[in-house]
């Protein structure tokens, strides 16, 4: 596909994405922008997210290391005035930690103490280097099934889990929670109890706004419950490539 087509069809496709959330966030009676739109390019080229921070694009999700380091490297020098910021929304090794925090803005899919104190040590490195601009963000990722191979932890081990994020002050923020609705089931029924999780949550943690659900599929159902962040990869990017990067 020719540079101008490429062009052409991801604008078209961040319209029409960026249309659906307004269009969600006014039937939800929320505030213009208070949902914002995270673009997934994970298995698309560097180029790609050029492309888009061209067209005002400005926050994206990858969540495969190390081809996310390598893409953010690769934007960064082709674009070195450009100001965007990805974060890190799929699983973390223990041992990816370190190149995680040289590049992302948070991390989405927290769910352990180890992956925890990795991330913390990480990142107090990265910082000590001057190879990012302050804390690690961090976003508890909420188990709503109890399913250990989608990730997550229960809503009964988020307070324990968020004390030793706060006790990395300075290094580590505890921005709130990413859900990933599951499988089975009504999504309204499952994204309304991660509202409800969210809620109780912020009683304890007020600084901790943020609420990471909602996909391609479910934006609209994720903003009605609150979503402060909608992940949109398939909608905006296409079709996974054949032969990924």
């Amino acid at each position: 596909m020719s540079e101008d087509l490429r062009r052409a069809e991801l604008a078209a496709a961040l319209a029409r994405a960026r249309e659906r959330v307004a269009a969600a966030e006014a039937a939800a009676g929320r505030v213009a922008g208070s949902a914002r739109l995270l673009v997934v390019t994970k298995f698309f080229p560097a180029e790609d997210m050029a492309r888009l921070i061209d067209l005002g694009a400005a926050e994206f999700g990858e969540s495969r290391e190390p081809e996310a380091g390598r893409k953010v490297a690769q934007v960064r020098e082709q674009l070195p005035q450009a100001h965007f910021d990805v974060d890190m929304i799929g699983s973390v090794q223990r041992k990816k930690a370190k190149t995680v925090a040289r590049w992302a803005r948070r991390v989405q899919s927290v769910d352990s103490p180890e992956l925890l104190q990795a991330l913390a040590m990480a990142a107090g490195r990265s910082l000590e280097a001057g190879e990012r601009p302050g804390p690690l963000g961090v976003l508890l990722q909420v188990s709503l099934d109890g399913d250990p191979a989608r990730g997550g932890v229960p809503e009964s081990g988020l307070a324990a889990l968020a004390e030793q994020v706060v006790a990395h002050d300075g290094t580590l923020t505890l921005d709130g929670l990413m859900v990933i609705a599951p499988l089975h089931g009504q999504v309204h029924d499952h994204l309304a109890h991660a509202q409800e999780i969210a809620e109780r949550f912020r009683v304890e943690f007020p600084d901790a706004r943020e609420l990471s659900s909602g996909m391609s599929g479910d934006l609209e159902a994720a903003i009605a419950h609150g979503s402060t962040c909608v992940r949109v990869g398939t909608a905006i990017m296409g079709p996974r490539p054949i032969t990924s990067p």
